[in-house]
C-alpha cells in the first residue's frame, strides 16, 4: 500500500550508499566544488537511480561483465535482479517518490525470456519501427513523464544501431514539516563573499535538529531538514580545506550508525563545529533555539557512467568480444553507452529531485526574561547534501553545492500547486515535529 513505510533489505541499502559514497570519491571534488578540473562547481547524482540498472544488467551478464559489475553492486548477480525489482518497489511505496523502469529492444531482437521476466511487464517498447528521431521523441516522452518534467530528455541517444536501451526513472518530493522564510543571505567572508543569495532561514527549539561528528576528515556539521513524507535532507558542512567528495561520503559513513554526532543541547560552547556558533542567550522564550541559515539551491548534472566504467562495472560490458550480456540475448549485445542526468532542488518549502539513468547496448531584539542556550548554523560555503529515507537511511540523492541561487525580489519559494499541504508527522517517529 503506499504511504506505508516500506521494507528495505539492509543489505541493499548498504549496497547502494556503498555505491553513493564510491560515485562521489570517483567524482573528486575538490574544497573549491570543482569536479575534475571541469570547471562546474556543483553536482547532484543518485546511486538509489543507477543501482537497479546496473542489477538488471549483472543479470544478464557473464565472465568478466558479471563480475565487474557484482564488485559495483556489492551483490552477487544472482540475488541482483530481486534486488533491484525490490528496491525499485519500494522507492514507488516511499510517499513523494516514484520509480518506473523502461526497456526497448529492436523489433527483431529476440530476449532470453528468463531475463525478460525479471522486469515489469509493462516496460518494454520496441525501436526502429519509425527510425530514430520518432525513437527519440518516444524515449524523451518517457523520462518527462515519470519525472514530472524535471528530466526532459532521455541521456542515452539511440540510432540506427542501437539494439537494445535499459533506463531506470526515480523521483522525489517532500515538503518541509516547517517552512523556512525566503529572503537576502550576503555572507561577509569565504567564497560566496559580496554575493548576493537566495537565502532561506528558519527557528527551532529543537537542537537535535543539528549535531556534529567526527569523523576521518575532521569534526563534520549535519543538520537534518525534515520532509513530510518520511524524507530528509542532511545538509553536510565540513572543515574548509575538506574535499566536497569527502564532505559526502563522511555523511553517507554516519547512516550505518558505527559513528554518532554529538547533537546541538550537548555541545560545548563556542564553534564545536563547522559553521556552528553555541552560547547563552537572553530570550522571551523558556525553550532553546536553533537559528539556521542556509542558501537555496537548484543543481543538474549530466554523468557519463562510461567515463568511469571501472566504478560502475562497466568495463568489460563495454566489449564485443566475449559478448557481455548472453543473458539478455542471443544477439552479441555491448553496453555502447551509459549515462544519468540528474537534478536536485531545495527551497523554502521542500526538496524536489529526480534522475534518469540508461544504458543502451550497441529574526527582533527580545526581552531579557530568560537565559536559553542558542546554536546558530550558518552554511555560507560550499556544502554537501543527502536526501535520506529516514527509515532505512538509504540515500535518495546526493550532491556538492557550490553555487547557489541568486537572489531576486520575485523569488519563488518553491513549487506552486493545489496538492494537500498537510504536515504529515506520523512517519517522524521520535524526533518531534519542529512546532517552534
Amino acid at each position: 500500500m503506499r504511504g506505508t513505510t516500506p521494507a528495505i533489505p539492509a543489505a541493499t541499502v548498504r549496497a547502494v550508499n556503498r555505491l553513493t559514497a564510491r560515485w562521489a570519491g570517483a567524482t573528486a571534488i575538490g574544497p573549491d566544488g570543482v569536479p575534475d578540473g571541469e570547471g562546474a562547481g556543483s553536482t547532484v547524482l543518485s546511486a538509489a537511480g543507477l543501482w537497479p540498472l546496473l542489477g538488471f544488467l549483472a543479470d544478464g551478464a557473464a565472465g568478466p561483465a558479471r563480475a565487474e559489475l557484482e564488485e559495483a553492486l556489492g551483490m552477487r548477480a544472482a540475488e541482483a535482479a530481486g534486488a533491484a525489482r525490490g528496491l525499485l518497489a519500494a522507492l514507488s511505496a516511499i510517499r513523494g517518490s516514484a520509480a518506473a523502469v523502461g526497456l526497448w529492444a529492436r523489433h527483431d531482437l529476440e530476449l532470453r525470456e528468463e531475463w525478460r521476466a525479471g522486469l515489469p511487464a509493462s516496460a518494454l517498447g520496441r525501436l526502429g519501427g519509425e527510425g530514430p528521431e520518432a525513437d527519440r521523441r518516444r524515449l524523451d516522452a518517457w523520462a518527462a513523464e515519470h519525472t514530472g518534467g524535471l528530466i526532459p530528455a532521455m541521456p542515452v541517444a539511440v540510432h540506427e544501431g542501437t539494439e537494445l536501451l535499459l533506463a531506470v526513472a526515480q523521483t522525489l518530493r517532500t515538503r518541509w514539516i516547517r517552512p523556512f522564510s525566503a529572503g537576502l543571505m550576503a555572507p561577509e567572508t569565504g567564497p560566496w563573499a559580496g554575493r548576493e543569495l537566495a537565502g532561506l532561514g528558519r527557528r527551532t527549539a529543537l537542537l537535535d535538529r543539528v549535531g556534529v561528528a567526527e569523523t576521518a576528515i575532521g569534526p563534520l556539521t549535519v543538520l537534518r531538514v525534515l520532509g513530510n513524507t518520511g524524507v530528509d535532507v542532511h545538509l553536510l558542512l565540513g572543515p574548509e580545506e575538506a574535499a566536497g567528495w569527502a564532505v559526502i561520503a563522511a555523511g553517507v559513513a554516519l547512516l550505518s550508525g558505527g559513528r554518532k554526532a554529538v547533537p546541538g543541547d550537548m555541545l560545548p560552547l563556542g564553534a564545536p563545529g563547522p559553521g556552528l556558533r553555541v552560547a547563552f542567550r537572553p530570550s522571551v522564550h523558556r525553550e532553546p533555539d536553533l537559528c539556521v541559515h542556509t542558501p537555496a539551491f537548484s543543481l543538474s548534472a549530466d554523468h557519463d557512467l562510461l567515463s568511469r566504467a571501472g566504478l560502475f562495472g562497466l568495463t568489460a560490458a563495454g566489449r564485443a568480444d566475449p559478448a557481455p550480456l548472453p543473458g539478455v540475448s542471443d544477439g552479441p549485445l555491448a553496453v555502447e553507452g551509459a549515462r544519468q542526468a540528474a537534478v536536485a532542488r531545495f527551497h523554502a518549502r521542500g526538496f524536489e529531485a529526480a534522475s534518469v539513468a540508461a544504458s543502451g547496448a550497441a529574526g527582533g531584539a527580545p526581552s531579557r526574561s530568560y537565559r536559553v542556550r542558542s546554536v546558530d548554523v550558518d552554511l555560507d560555503r560550499p556544502f554537501g547534501f543527502l536526501a535520506v529515507h529516514r527509515t532505512s537511511r538509504l540515500v535518495l540523492s546526493a550532491g556538492w553545492v557550490a553555487d547557489p541561487l541568486p537572489f531576486e525580489e520575485d523569488e519563488v519559494t518553491g513549487w506552486d500547486d493545489d496538492e494537500d499541504d498537510e504536515d504529515d508527522v506520523g512517519d517522524v517517529g521520535d524526533v518531534g515535529d519542529g512546532s517552534r
